[in-house]
């Protein structure tokens, strides 16, 4: 099968084909792609921590020296809505996300172990 074939991106069509493959295939591809995404997870997140930990800095200082004033009520308040609108709109969804990933884990017990120790093995690495 052609990746991208079908409708399908060339990922989905490129795991696809890769469930069907040898262990130690299965290995090898989950192992490199786990690789590669724990360590892209771990760059991005050092830089979305320092980003979001210097603004919180900036701000605090901002706000004690009086250049911003905070509304805590009206900024509880939205978030209490926020809260609200997001556990309404996924409820139930996060139960069925779990069972897909269970049972995705079992059938591809390889290509998942590959994937799990490439991903730790990337975040080590970075």
């Amino acid at each position: 099968m052609k990746p991208g074939s079908k409708g399908e991106s060339w990922p989905v069509s490129f795991f696809k084909d890769a469930t069907k493959a040898s262990p130690a295939k299965q290995l090898t591809i989950g192992g490199i792609s786990g690789w590669c995404v724990g360590f892209v997870f771990t760059k991005a997140g050092k830089i979305a921590a320092t980003a979001i930990g210097g603004s919180l800095l900036l701000f605090q200082i901002a706000q004690h020296q009086g250049y911003v004033k905070v509304n805590w009520s009206r900024l509880n308040k939205d978030l209490q809505q926020a809260q609200n609108e997001l556990a309404r709109r996924t409820d139930g969804k996060l139960p069925r996300l779990l069972e897909e990933a269970q049972k995705f884990v079992k059938d591809n017990v390889f290509l998942a172990t590959g994937f799990a120790g490439g991903f730790l093995l990337g975040v080590a690495s970075s």
